[in-house]
C-alpha cells in the first residue's frame, strides 16, 4: 500500500521532520554587521526567513511555487526575541516548529542557534497561503495541506516552546 501522502513524500521525509524541522547551516555575512559590532536586527529576519525556506521547501512551497502552481505564501506577522549576539562568520541554524494551521494560515515558531548548540534568537510567525491571481488570501492546494498536517502532527508531539505566543510589554507591568 501506497504512502497516503502525494508522490515523492516518504515516509522517511516525514521522520526528519518530527523534532523540530533543521535548516541547512548559514554563516552571518560581514555586510550584515552594524556599528555595535554584531549581527544587525534586520538579518536576523533574513535568517529567519531562510530558515523558513527550507521547511516550506519540504511542503512544495519553494521559488517555482507561484510559478507552477499560482500560489505562495505571504507574512502577516513576526516577532523575534534577541537573546545573544552574533558576530561576523558565526555559523547558525534555523529550527521550525509548525505550530498550528488552517486551510489559509499557519503558525510556527523557530530558534536560531549557532552552530555550537546556543541559542541567539526566536522567532513566530503566521503565515498566509496566497493565491497571486489577486492577490488573496486562498486555500491550500490538497497536496500541499496534507503535507503540512502531516508535520503538524509530528510537531504536535513536542513541547510548545516556552516563549512561544509572547507579547511586547514591560515587564511586570
Amino acid at each position: 500500500m501506497g504512502h497516503p501522502l502525494a508522490p515523492g513524500w516518504e515516509p522517511d521525509n516525514l521522520a526528519r521532520m518530527k523534532a523540530p524541522h533543521r535548516s541547512r547551516l548559514m554563516q552571518v555575512e560581514s555586510q550584515w554587521i552594524d556599528y555595535n559590532g554584531h549581527l544587525n536586527m534586520a538579518y536576523y529576519n533574513v535568517l529567519f526567513d531562510r530558515g523558513a525556506d527550507d521547511l516550506f521547501a519540504d511542503f512544495g512551497i519553494d521559488a517555482e511555487y507561484p510559478k507552477t502552481r499560482g500560489f505562495s505564501t505571504f507574512s502577516a506577522e513576526f516577532h523575534v526575541c534577541y537573546l545573544r549576539e552574533l558576530k561576523e562568520s558565526d555559523r547558525v541554524f534555523v529550527t521550525s516548529q509548525l505550530l498550528d494551521m488552517d486551510e489559509k494560515r499557519f503558525h510556527f515558531f523557530q530558534e536560531l542557534r549557532h552552530e555550537d548548540g546556543w541559542l541567539s534568537a526566536t522567532g513566530e510567525g503566521l503565515g498566509l497561503h496566497i493565491d497571486m491571481s489577486g492577490p488573496r488570501v486562498a486555500p491550500m492546494p490538497d497536496d500541499v495541506r496534507a503535507k503540512m498536517e502531516a508535520v503538524l502532527a509530528a510537531h504536535s508531539a513536542l513541547p510548545r516552546p516556552d516563549r512561544a505566543g509572547r507579547r511586547i510589554c514591560i515587564p511586570g507591568r
